[in-house]
């Protein structure tokens, strides 16, 4: 295409200053006003166009500054909700193992002439026939083989075993154990006996004893591997055959041996041993 010379760019430039010049005067003397106004409708509609388009785009970068704000708010009480359930947890437990040391500190008090110690629960073994829990004491402490293990809820068992710092407890309810006992109400003697099942069974009272439901069942001391008067346990049912020479009755413990944490062990208390007697009553 063929470029113009210089008079031809001046004629042109000379042809736009008219055309403008025209234009200003048309407009000055409103006589390009209907067409002003015919070509401005579409450019208004335009301009509104373009102009709610900005706004929705201004709004959306508002949004989104808005949700970066919003998300680390969220973050920020996420975090101390966290915080708030922790403290709350540690809140509970302290009150619970208050709640369980003023129990503790209660029967201990009660109780004249015996020595306590606390011990915490550090494993519970409860496989087969075998029911036993591992205490944190052991002989720096004090505590020896024979001395028994209690709550504010009852008898839990003996110490069995013990080392320089742990210790044993075979509890009542395992199936190798026996705890001369007595009814509370009629003073009638027996023996709990633990069961696989891991209930406990109160065997050899007398036939002509009454053991009644709800009855309170406790140690008698008899045979030197108790104190007595220790709670062991209520009676829930009673059974009676033909013919058998003893009756016996089925015995809920109040304690709950699986979910033991904190024990006392009566330090005071020592075994008996009767097999000496027993031999010498026999040569």
């Amino acid at each position: 295409m063929r470029s113009l010379g210089r008079p031809g760019r001046i004629l042109l430039l000379t042809a736009a200053l008219a055309i403008c010049a025209v234009l200003i005067l048309l407009s000055v003397t409103g006589i390009s006003r209907p067409v002003e106004g015919v070509v401005a409708t579409p450019l208004h509609g335009l301009a509104g166009v373009l102009n709610r388009l900005s706004l929705s785009i201004a709004a959306v970068f508002d949004d989104l500054n808005n949700l970066g704000q919003l998300r680390a708010r969220i973050g920020d009480l996420e975090e101390q909700l966290a915080r708030r359930q922790v403290e709350s947890i540690q809140l509970r437990e302290a009150a619970s193992d208050y709640q369980r040391l003023i129990s503790l500190l209660n029967y201990t008090t009660a109780l004249e002439n015996q020595d306590f110690l606390t011990a915490d629960v550090i494993a519970v073994e409860q496989t087969g026939v075998a029911r036993a829990i591992i205490i944190n004491r052991g002989t720096r402490d004090g505590v020896a083989r024979g001395m028994p293990v209690t709550t504010e809820l009852g008898l839990v068992g003996r110490v069995i075993d013990v080392s320089a710092n742990a210790a044993q407890v075979q509890l009542i309810n395992d199936e190798n154990s026996a705890v001369s006992s007595r009814l509370q109400a009629t003073r009638a003697h027996g023996s709990i006996i633990g069961q696989a099942s891991g209930v406990l069974r109160l065997t050899m009272v007398d036939l002509d004893e009454e053991i009644r439901q709800g009855d309170l069942v406790i140690t008698s001391g008899l045979g030197g591997n108790f104190p007595p008067d220790i709670l062991v346990g209520q009676v829930t049912s009673v059974r009676q055959f033909e013919f058998e020479l003893f009756q016996e009755a089925e015995v809920r413990s109040l304690i709950d041996f699986e979910t033991l944490e904190v024990v006392l062990v009566i330090t005071s208390f020592e075994p008996i041993d009767l097999s000496l007697f027993e031999q010498t009553g026999g040569s």
